[in-house]
């Protein structure tokens, strides 16, 4: 499954990466995150790990997120492990458009189950969109 957003955020590239690579900062923008389990302290650089707590239609759980590339201010990648193997892996753009950052996020997601999985997949993606529009709509009021 794979959801993407695009949002232009009325700030420089570094003022966004500051603000997505502070695990301090996600509950400002990440209408999903419940809460951090563990994280290193500051920015979070190329081979960060940390453990998010997310809720979703109702339920809570885990992703052991590790940042897997880091060129800051341009590219970020994240890989996760969260229930039941399931895996996930997050890409942040930064394209600089004058005194604005066009900020792209995508999200990349196996669920568990096999083709029951593929079938709950669909309401799960829908979901996830739908989150994913508010997080990139806060982000942008947070910074702007």
């Amino acid at each position: 499954m794979k959801a993407e957003r695009t949002v232009d955020i009325s700030a420089p590239p570094e003022r966004v990466y500051e603000v997505v690579m502070d695990p301090q900062r996600l509950d400002d923008w990440v209408t999903i995150h419940d809460h951090l389990e563990d994280s290193p302290p500051g920015r979070l650089e190329k081979g960060s790990k940390l453990t998010q707590c997310l809720k979703l239609a109702g339920r809570r759980f885990k992703v052991r997120w590790t940042v897997v590339e880091n060129d800051p201010c341009e590219r970020v990648v994240w890989e996760g492990k969260g229930p039941v193997a399931s895996h996930a892996r997050v890409i942040y753009e930064f394209e600089p458009k004058g005194e604005s950052t066009r900020f792209s996020y995508t999200n990349e997601y196996e669920l568990p189950g096999g083709p029951l999985g593929r079938i709950a997949g669909r309401s799960v993606s829908r979901l996830t969109k739908k989150a994913l529009d508010g997080s990139l709509q806060r982000l942008k009021s947070l910074i702007e």
